[in-house]
């Protein structure tokens, strides 16, 4: 896009991008906890956006939109790294719904159901859905997280926004960890399996999942979570 003197359209590109950094925005949003404002990410990303645009150049043999994606996805993490958004108390939580969903599983040979959970954590149905709501994303299954020890008081980013593809090596390596993700996610409740599908296969977001299932956004924000840390309850084992 260029203006009439022959010059790239800066406002032009960035209106047609502007729905790229709002999709990076919605999806880094389920990995963090409920406390992140997505307008706050939205414009972070703006700025990373701007700045592909004046560091773009096409002769480096790369598409914009690759390139725009690295660079608004980088200002979105570095602004959430000069935040601590994930506190001790959230990731204790996390692991306390974890262990409760092992112990569960194992004493009664089939998934636990949410209130079983509850129950086992001392918790109302009311009070489990509303700290799933909390620990929101901080419970994504990374598989380079599931190489780390469980005690590992490492960054919250570094655990959870690392980027994935960084490190084909990596992927290979971890190939056997990611078909048994795959065999655990078929172990999941139907309702959470259409979740998962809607929102990593179908590239829908909560919104969408939730007029789908005609149920609240806050509810499908619930489900996930448990869908995950479901399956990081299964996965650490290998």
């Amino acid at each position: 896009m260029y203006t009439a003197k022959g010059q790239l359209d800066r406002n032009a590109l960035i209106r047609q991008y502007q729905p790229l950094v709002h999709k990076l925005a919605h999806h880094m949003m389920v990995k963090l906890p409920a406390n992140v404002e997505v307008d706050d990410l939205i414009q972070v990303g703006m700025i990373g956006l701007s700045e592909a645009l004046s560091r773009f150049e096409a002769t480096q043999g790369v598409q914009f939109e690759t390139f725009a994606t690295q660079r608004i996805r980088g200002a979105m993490i570095d602004e959430l790294r000069g935040n601590d958004w994930a506190s001790r108390s959230t990731r204790k939580s996390q692991k306390e719904i974890e262990e409760s969903m092992r112990r569960l599983e194992h004493r009664l040979g089939r998934t636990p159901k949410e209130s079983e959970i509850a129950a086992d954590l001392n918790l109302s149905l009311t009070e489990y859905q509303s700290l799933l709501g909390k620990v929101r994303g901080t419970q994504l299954v990374y598989l380079e997280d599931m190489n780390r020890n469980a005690e590992d008081e490492d960054g919250f980013l570094d655990r959870h926004l690392g980027d994935a593809e960084a490190d084909p090596l990596n992927l290979l390596r971890n190939e056997r960890l990611r078909q048994a993700l795959v065999l655990a996610i078929k172990t999941l409740p139907e309702r959470e399996q259409y979740i998962m599908s809607m929102y990593y296969e179908q590239d829908m977001n909560l919104k969408e999942i939730a007029a789908v299932l005609d149920v609240t956004e806050s509810r499908v924000c619930q489900l996930h979570s448990q869908s995950i840390a479901r399956l990081r309850a299964k996965m650490r084992a290998h």
